[in-house]
């Protein structure tokens, strides 16, 4: 029986034990439903639509632009130095000492402007003695020219013996014939004739050897001629004279120094052209071309924007950098701009420009090749989806080749997916007033 009593018991304390755990759910569930009731107050909670859908009553955020034409690569930039587009080094072309330099750095010349004197004491010395000589040479002609004058007269008095001895040895020849005279008369005057022709014959020798020997004494005039105009070049040589309109870049000599051929005296240039080359990657030179635009910043005179063109691009890339030269002119817009400046050199886009826009404007809507154009006559303002054709990417950015015009106000980006008619309200973020 006690037994019995006991297990009843057992029973009704599993009973009990049950219904308080039921209990405690129960509770439980009311205090959370009722605690997430709390969670929504009244003015922001959702309301149902007949269809079953529902509707934000707060326009969504956006951040939006107006869209400007651009390139979607940006331009190209390098570094290089400013030189004068024609640069000569004066040298000395004698051996000498410098004896007047007139002209220091910065200095303006125009073409045969005196830059240096060398003494000119030797080379003049050079001179007088090549003048000296030539005055013999020529006496020499002189003289050969009167010698075959005199062997021209020579000759012809030889040739008039010989044609009367002709005359006389006929005659006698005819009167020995018919035995007027001996023979030994006709032979004699043979013999006379004979002499005379070989009288003749070395007047003629005589004449031309004195025309070689004037032949050859013009021969010697013309070559100290020669001798001495080099030697007059030579003088002129001690005045070094500008070549151009041009600014003296530097000086490398001071008086009474000794200088030998060869020995630079000046760098010259002319600043009203300047050129600038750059190296630039070959990645990167198909997107260069002769004649192309760029814009030059020098860092000595920020407030200075000079333009210029590309006028060179080397066929050649250093084999280990693979950097290829590409050489810039402008017209040097101040005077103060000199050579050997830092430049900026920024090469600008050669295609029309587009319209460039974020690619994240793209990501706005549901379809792909969408961007949501504002309509701010609405209150709040409203998006309208525009389809768009799109062209190159570079660095975030997209061009819009159709589509979205200049001016226009575009979406960049929104907190939530957006549709045409959409209510928006402007971000602090963007480019245009709020409405």
């Amino acid at each position: 029986m006690e037994a019995t009593f006991r297990k009843s018991a057992k029973d009704t304390m599993g009973i009990w034990d049950l219904r308080r755990r039921y209990d405690i759910a129960l509770i439980t569930g009311l205090g959370i439903v009722c605690h997430g009731c709390t969670l929504f107050p009244a003015g922001e909670a959702q309301v149902q639509r007949p269809g079953g859908g529902q509707e934000n009553k707060q326009p969504i955020a956006v951040e939006v632009a107006r869209a400007t034409l651009g390139n979607v690569q940006d331009a190209l930039a390098y570094t290089g130095t400013t030189q004068p587009a024609q640069q000569i080094t004066l040298r000395a072309q004698t051996a000498g000492t410098v004896v007047a330099t007139p002209l220091d750095t910065g200095d303006r010349v125009q073409p045969g402007t005196v830059m240096a004197q060398i003494d000119s004491g030797v080379l003049t010395a050079r001179v007088n003695e090549a003048q000296a000589e030539l005055s013999v040479r020529q006496s020499e002609v002189a003289t050969d020219q009167v010698s075959i004058t005199d062997a021209q007269t020579a000759a012809v008095q030889a040739k008039a013996t010989r044609d009367q001895a002709k005359l006389d040895a006929d005659r006698l020849r005819r009167l020995a014939d018919r035995g007027a005279i001996s023979h030994q008369a006709a032979e004699a005057a043979e013999l006379t004739l004979i002499n005379a022709e070989q009288a003749v014959e070395a007047t003629e020798a005589q004449i031309e050897a004195r025309q070689q020997a004037i032949a050859a004494a013009a021969s010697r005039v013309t070559a100290q001629q020669a001798v001495l105009a080099e030697a007059q070049e030579q003088l002129q040589w001690v005045t070094v004279t500008a070549p151009m309109d041009a600014t003296v870049l530097s000086r490398a000599v001071d008086p009474g120094d000794f200088v030998q051929p060869g020995t630079a005296l000046f760098e010259v240039g002319n600043l009203d052209t300047l050129t600038i080359a750059v190296q630039v990657s070959e990645l990167e030179i198909e997107n260069l071309s002769l004649g192309q635009p760029a814009t030059i910043q020098l860092d000595a005179f920020p407030n200075i924007t000079a333009t210029g063109s590309i006028t060179r691009i080397s066929p050649v890339a250093d084999t280990t950098s693979r950097l290829i030269p590409v050489e810039v002119t402008l017209t040097n817009p101040d005077p103060r701009i000199g050579s050997g400046l830092l430049a900026r050199v920024r090469f600008n886009a050669t295609a029309d420009p587009t319209v460039v826009v974020p690619l994240n404007a793209l990501n706005n809507g549901s379809q792909e090749n969408t961007i949501f154009v504002l309509a701010p006559d609405a209150d709040p303002p409203t998006v309208t989806a525009r389809s768009v054709t799109t062209g190159n990417t570079h660095q975030g950015n997209i061009e819009i080749l159709s589509g979205l015009a200049p001016k226009e106000t575009f979406v960049i980006s929104s907190d939530r997916t957006l549709e045409t008619g959409q209510a928006v309200r402007l971000s602090i973020l963007s480019e245009v007033a709020p409405q």
